[in-house]
């Protein structure tokens, strides 16, 4: 049977791009959702605070912006590291120690969760959120996560969706605050959990790419962790939103023989959090976090890393690299690095990066927007220049943004991109949000791509005609 491929490129491009723009692109949105985040986050950790032990050197995958670290860091005087795929989403959390006053902060690496840049056995605590189904086999992960592991050391995994079986599976649903109306009544009266597929607000993130797993039970779970972890701890929270779901929720746990929420669980589905000890024995007093590189592995050839006075972690054995860029190491193995991170090119309008309007033509607005979301309003028309630099098919890839308000025009909303003149695909959007656009193009060494979209519509005070917003257009190759 062939094994299941754990992530693939195109996922992996897609969790960098979709960090970079949403990680802090609406600052008092999401230091709002960090911080209630930490609050959940920090009450876990203190009730389960015997069982782990030592934080003490801890590494946080799938960090994000690093806030969570930043809490380990400074609640729980932990020293350690944030790593994320996305360099960009841990460059822009250096400000969370800035606006929330913090005296500590983590160590900041991007890297890859299947291939840990961490020595064997270095690692007191490993803690992930939101993240492991990401990966279409997720075994994969616990086999990095065990290999750095110290003896007796423990691994968090929380915030992770269970499989509900009161569903009748028929589609992705997006965040509440993009529903429509009806999916929004259904919603608050705890009714729209039995239609749509695992988790409300996937919609959004497979929209962008990023395949999720949502096929993982309580038993599945449970499995993966006995196979590779010597004792456990369980927390499960099920999602009860409105009437139709706390009745059935208040019945599960009124037959569950032990009065728990496992049933409940299994019905409706929810989130597990769950803390794993690596089995022998710790040692007597866990030893604090020395210098950088004593934990750290070099991607490549996993040799010793040593830190120059610039700040650049150089590989002994084969000369890797990471200078320090904006407090981010960059400790991606070096091809997939290239893939992940390749700056300006003549194939790719990241509107996050100076220089990008070389490649704009006619009909953009002034560049707006803070950190990763940065973006360009369009009239009805907008064109740029891409140049392929890769072999084979091309596919473009259109990022944007719709606001409410060209909803509200009365008409439907409708996009449409044309290639040397050739039409290549028209879209109509059914709600406001993010979206992701692709369309085949033809063979050619360098594209003009024509963006046409409708209705056009203004807020005043502001009297420019607009229509959607773009912050990021590219060449893919076909998948």
């Amino acid at each position: 049977m062939k094994k299941l491929e754990a992530q693939s490129l195109a996922v992996k491009r897609a969790e960098v791009e979709f960090h970079n723009f949403a990680s802090f692109g609406e600052p008092e949105r999401v230091l709002a959702a960090y911080a209630a985040e930490n609050v959940r986050r920090g009450a876990l950790i203190r009730k389960h605070r015997e069982f782990i032990g030592a934080l003490t050197p801890f590494v946080e995958i799938g960090a994000n912006a690093g806030h969570t670290s930043y809490l380990l860091a400074n609640e729980f005087g932990a020293s350690g590291f944030a790593l994320d795929i996305s360099a960009d989403s841990l460059r822009y959390g250096v400000a969370l120690q800035q606006i929330w006053k913090l005296d500590r902060a983590p160590v900041r690496v991007a890297g890859d969760a299947l291939n840990l840049p961490f020595r064997d056995n270095s690692i007191r605590f490993v803690m992930t959120y939101q993240t492991l189904s990401q990966f279409m086999d997720i075994e994969s992960v616990f086999v990095e996560v065990k290999r750095v592991l110290a003896p007796g050391g423990v691994f968090l995994l929380a915030e992770e969706p269970l499989r509900r079986a009161l569903t009748l599976n028929l589609y992705r649903c997006p965040y509440y605050d993009t529903m429509k109306a009806w999916e929004r009544k259904l919603c608050d009266w705890g009714l729209l959990g039995y239609l749509v597929r695992d988790v409300i607000g996937a919609e959004q993130e497979e929209s962008f790419g990023i395949r999720q797993n949502h096929s993982m039970n309580m038993r599945r779970w449970h499995d993966l962790i006995r196979k590779h972890f010597a004792d456990q701890r369980y927390d499960v929270f099920v999602r009860a939103t409105g009437p139709g779901e706390v009745y059935v929720k208040r019945l599960a746990v009124k037959l569950d023989p032990q009065r728990s929420q496992w049933s409940a669980a299994r019905l409706l589905g929810g989130t597990l959090a769950a803390v794993c000890r690596k089995a022998g024995a710790p040692a007597p007093e866990a030893a604090a976090l020395g210098e950088l590189e004593d934990c750290l592995q070099c991607p490549d050839c996993t040799g010793n890393l040593d830190r120059d006075e610039a700040g650049t972690l150089r590989c002994r054995s084969c000369g890797f690299q990471a200078p320090d860029e904006g407090g981010v190491h960059n400790l991606i193995r070096t091809e997939l690095r290239k893939e992940l991170y390749p700056g300006k090119r003549a194939d790719i309008i990241d509107f996050c990066l100076p220089g990008h309007e070389e490649q704009l033509l006619e009909g953009w607005g002034s560049l707006e927007g803070v950190f990763g979301n940065k973006y360009r309003w369009i009239n009805r028309h907008a064109a740029a220049r891409l140049v392929r630099v890769a072999e084979g098919p091309q596919r473009l890839r259109i990022r944007g943004h719709a606001n409410q308000g060209i909803f509200s025009q009365g008409e439907p909303v409708r996009l449409e991109a044309a290639a040397n003149g050739h039409r290549v695909g028209h879209w109509t959007l059914e709600r406001n949000g993010l979206f992701i656009l692709e369309a085949d193009l033809p063979d050619a060494e360098q594209y003009r791509i024509e963006i046409y979209a409708s209705p056009s519509w203004s807020c005043p005070p502001d009297v420019r005609p607009l229509t959607v917003t773009i912050s990021m257009l590219r060449l893919t190759g076909r998948q």
